[in-house]
Order: structure tokens, then sequence, then C-alpha cells
């Protein structure tokens, strides 16, 4: 699936489903919570912190995707073409790390 492909998929469960977008900023706060529970998900799992009872059925991969979705609504709501923002994020990123991240000791 292309991201041009999903952004389409959720307008249409939005307008469908969803009945309409909550605002930006609801959404924003919404991304914020999303990602926070996937931190908790990944302090458990790669950091120091033990899993509680209440986390044992937590899914990585579902709260992913829940940031995704999120993101995702803030890009349709604020008219961001997430294909090409992503293609040209990608293209500074080549241009200014060509060899950064080569020479940075810290990575060797």
């Amino acid at each position: 699936m292309q991201l041009s492909d999903a952004q389409k998929q959720v307008d249409e469960w939005i307008k469908t489903i969803g009945v309409r977008y909550f605002n930006e900023l609801t959404n924003t706060a919404i991304l914020m919570e999303e990602v926070g529970e996937l931190a908790r998900i990944m302090a458990r799992k790669y950091g120091e912190q033990s899993f509680k009872a209440s986390d044992k059925n937590s899914d990585m991969a579902d709260e992913m995707a829940d940031v995704l979705w999120v993101l995702i609504c803030l890009a349709n709501q604020t008219g961001v073409d997430l294909t090409a923002a992503f293609e040209k994020n990608m293209a500074k990123k080549t241009t200014r790390d060509a060899t950064r991240h080569l020479e940075n000791e810290k990575l060797k």
C-alpha cells in the first residue's frame, strides 16, 4: 500500500464510519496519547521497566498502527501529501547525512 492509498482509505473511513475528523488540536493530543502508549510498551519490552498485569496483552504493532492512523488524519486535515513529504524528507536526509553517520565514531 502506498501512503497516498492509506490517506484515501482513512479519509473514506472517517467520512463513512467516523462521521467527521476530530479537530486538529484534538487529533494532536490523541497522537501524543498513542505515542505514549507505544512508548509504554517499548519501555517494558526493551527498557528496564517490567510489565504490569494490565500490560500483558499489549500489542506493539497495533500501537504503531494507531500512531500512523492519527498522523494520517492530521495529514489529511492539513493538506499534507505524505508521499511527497516523505520523499522530500528522505532526499534531505540523504544529502545532509551522506557521510555524517559513516564518520560517527559512536556507530563503529
